[in-house]
């Protein structure tokens, strides 16, 4: 849930809260947005996912997870930030 800033890993009913500090954007599939805060990316046994990505952002740096739809491939890339997102 991007506006109440958690989030839950696969298996687990446990919510998990960002840091304040921390921004997050996530673009996910259609078919796997619940709402315009809430979504997920899923992965599935032949190796493929729904892909999408997840940015992470503090003040000073950025976290770019993209995850392959295809080969469910996540890649991260870390960047300075210029201009915060989502302040």
């Amino acid at each position: 849930d991007v506006a109440k800033r958690e989030f839950r890993l696969p298996g687990e009913q446990r919510v998990r809260k960002l840091p304040e500090r921390v921004d997050i954007v996530l673009f996910s599939a259609r078919s796997e947005r619940l709402s315009a805060e809430r979504g997920a990316i899923r992965f599935f046994p032949d190796g493929s996912s729904t892909g999408g990505r997840i940015t992470l952002s503090t003040d000073t740096l950025r976290y770019l997870v993209n995850v392959d739809w295809l080969t469910g491939r996540v890649k991260v890339m870390e960047s300075v930030v210029e201009e915060p997102i989502g302040r």
